[in-house]
């Protein structure tokens, strides 16, 4: 019998039989990776770069969880070199693959940027012009879009930007009470971890539809940690603002501090902009209140002595405080939802968060919690309490696929 003729569906496919879809977070001195097929949302290798630079270190897995051996001649000095070397890795496990698109996590896309766009050279000038309201974040995204342009030529890269998912907000939660002029050159509250409420949100229009119909907080907790205040799958207030420095305490950030503290280092410490922004950024937050003993909350929890319980304590009073500020925002709250790395995994920073937040209706399930369980709230609860595993680099993937023309429903078929 001759071979049946191929459906539209199987042509489509057989389109996208080897093509990948790389999506890259380029940090400080750091970059995270996960390289997608056409289809699934079971990235074929993930794994980073860390430590660029003369200590640079590379660790990519497959499916299976295995590392991968790194391609010879791994140069991780650079950025470009950090890149190259994950490329190679990949070329070497996957020969038959074709780089069809390039998602790029990038913190700010400033006011306007609502959505992910494709790279351009207009686009790169409006991204480099952001870099003084993101100066430690900015940059090294834009060094990871140039290293992957060098790399494959012509192949559609697509910015995701960690502020689209905050836009639209209203006026009093996009703005700071100083003269209108500020408001309007861009000093606004522009919120981040955009691409992990966008993937959360989406998570639950599709499995809790009801509940992302109402009024949602979703407290984003890692080594940077913020929280959102979603209404009707729309973000109505953000903890962060015009920095990712401001709101929760994290791993190395201050959190909110009052700018007459900043002051008192200019004027009494006569520290300059550089000394206080390595402090800001570096040397504070769960880092700094522990005496320098670890940004780490897993090092934190297991050290159980005076240094760490006074960070923890802050940590936690912080995370309540911000969740009462986003029940206010909303007039109540319907469900709460804990994701990022402390979120996701610390069942003691659950339990200790929804302690005495009774009067909005939180009760979680001691037993639900320690199981790690999606829902974890109690049955008499009135606010449901969710454990939901962010994917921000599914989010980047989605864009790229995008962009590259494959079926809006390729997440959900089968690779």
């Amino acid at each position: 019998m001759p071979d049946p003729i191929p459906t539209a569906d199987d042509r489509n496919q057989a389109r996208w039989a080897h093509a990948g879809f790389l999506a890259l977070n380029a940090g400080s001195s750091s970059l995270k990776m996960a390289l997608f097929p056409a289809f699934g949302r079971q990235a074929l290798i993930t794994g980073q770069v860390e430590r660029i630079g003369p200590q640079g270190h590379i660790e990519l897995k497959n499916q299976r969880g295995e590392i991968l051996p790194p391609a010879p001649g791994s140069d991780l000095g650079t950025h470009a070199g950090a890149l190259a070397s994950v490329i190679a890795t990949i070329k070497q496990t996957y020969p038959q693959l074709r780089m069809a698109a390039i998602g790029h996590r990038v913190v700010h896309g400033g006011p306007d940027l609502r959505a992910p766009a494709l790279v351009t050279p207009e686009l790169l000038k409006k991204l480099e012009a952001l870099s003084p309201f993101a100066p430690l974040h900015q940059p090294h995204n834009i060094a990871g879009i140039h290293a992957a342009a060098e790399a494959f030529p012509g192949v559609p890269q697509v910015a995701c930007f960690d502020t689209a998912f905050h836009r639209g907000q209203p006026f009093v939660n996009d703005t700071f009470a100083l003269p209108i002029r500020y408001y309007e050159q861009g000093v606004r509250r522009y919120g981040f971890h955009g691409l992990s409420y966008e993937y959360v949100t989406s998570e639950l229009q599709r499995v809790a539809p009801n509940l992302y119909a109402g009024r949602v907080v979703i407290a984003h907790l890692g080594n940077g940690a913020s929280m959102c205040a979603i209404h009707d799958g729309r973000s109505v207030a953000s903890s962060m603002g015009f920095s990712a420095l401001d709101g929760l305490p994290m791993g190395t950030r201050c959190g909110q501090i009052d700018p007459g503290v900043l002051l008192y280092m200019l004027d009494q410490e006569k520290l300059n902009t550089a000394q206080i922004r390595q402090i800001l950024y570096n040397e504070s937050g769960l880092l700094g209140l522990s005496g320098g003993l670890s940004n780490d909350m897993r090092t934190l929890e297991q050290a159980d002595n005076a240094q760490s319980h006074r960070a923890i304590d802050y940590f936690v009073f912080r995370v309540q405080r911000e969740l009462g500020a986003m029940a206010a925002v909303m007039g109540g709250i319907d469900l709460l939802v804990f994701c990022g790395g402390i979120g996701e995994n610390s069942r003691m920073i659950r339990r200790r968060v929804c302690e005495r937040l009774g009067w909005i209706g939180i009760e979680i399930d001691h037993g639900r919690n320690a199981e790690g369980a999606t829902v974890i709230s109690s049955e008499l609860a009135r606010t449901t309490v969710m454990i939901v595993p962010t994917r921000e680099d599914l989010i980047i993937a989605r864009a790229a696929r995008a962009a590259a023309g494959v079926p809006e429903d390729a997440e959900h078929r089968a690779a």
